[in-house]
């Protein structure tokens, strides 16, 4: 058996056929086919099974890919070790996110990592759910974790900034006129809220609780952008990061006193790499505070 072959397996497993599992992979379909049969003949079982979605795991399959995983992380951790020695930074680093934190000083930080390391490849992981992200780090995938105080835990994890929410609005709202708002003056707004056991709603929950405060749920979005683009339009007003306004709405947003703000938390493996260690350091001078982060 191959590391070649595993990686074959588990573009399989995640993309549910070898037509996609080549395409994601930029090989060619006959070699991706022939690599599965001769790993399955070696192992003396069938991996994947045909219905009529595709391609899916058999019980075989599911025990291997989750061995496998682990075994294509610690190759892809050792190559980039092995260069690291000679001198370049290459491989791929693999950075996990919970959705919606740092968008803007996340990309601006991947950004000078890869003019400093431009062989190196940075694959990003936005997940809202924390089980994904604790699954990612047991399996050994994520090279660096990116996490509030409602997310994923992890107790090594370094503290590199606090990120402040702000209210966004409805064009001509009354309350645009005030430069600072209190959540209290927003109790008897309706709101556009977030996901349900999201790490982002679970900050608004807290926040609320905090002041002692109920507030009339209108409408729910997954994704912060569509949270932003409900509110403008005056279904409801909502609470988002600073840094996920996205552009053109700027304006209608006003910051909290007294502030919301959860602790943005980062974690790399150990032993870590050059890679992540600077993704680190470039993190932690990020600003993570204020309305100078949203654009207008």
């Amino acid at each position: 058996m191959s590391i070649r072959q595993y990686e074959y397996a588990l573009a399989v497993a995640e993309e549910g056929s070898v037509t996609a599992a080549a395409e994601k992979l930029r090989v060619a379909q006959p070699s991706i086919s022939q690599q599965i049969r001769s790993l399955e003949k070696e192992l003396g079982v069938e991996l994947f099974v045909r219905n009529s979605r595709g391609l899916s795991l058999t019980v075989a399959g599911r025990a291997f890919v989750k061995e496998a995983s682990i075994a294509v992380s610690a190759a892809r951790r050792a190559r980039a070790a092995a260069t690291a020695c000679s001198g370049t930074v290459a491989g791929e680093l693999v950075v996990v996110v919970e959705t919606g934190l740092g968008m803007c000083q996340l990309p601006r930080a991947i950004g000078e990592l890869r003019r400093r390391y431009p062989s190196l490849e940075v694959t990003l992981y936005e997940e809202s759910d924390p089980q994904a992200i604790d699954r990612l780090v047991r399996t050994g995938e994520a090279d660096l974790v990116l996490s509030s105080d409602y997310g994923h835990y992890d107790p090594n994890a370094t503290v590199i900034g606090d990120e402040s929410y702000v209210v966004v609005l409805c064009e001509g709202h009354p309350l645009l006129t005030e430069k600072v708002l209190t959540l209290k003056e927003l109790a008897s707004e309706p709101w556009v809220r977030l996901r349900r056991g999201s790490a982002r709603d679970d900050v608004i929950t807290h926040a609320l609780r905090s002041q002692s405060l109920s507030v009339s749920t209108v409408a729910r979005a997954s994704q912060l952008a569509t949270a932003v683009k409900l509110a403008s339009e005056g279904l409801g007003v909502t609470l988002i990061p600073a840094s996920a306004v996205p552009p053109g709405y700027g304006h209608l947003a006003r910051p909290l006193d007294p502030p919301v703000s959860h602790a943005v938390r980062a974690s790399v493996r150990s032993p870590s790499g050059p890679a992540e260690s600077a993704l680190l350091d470039y993190l932690g001078h990020e600003n993570w505070c204020g309305l100078d982060l949203v654009h207008a």
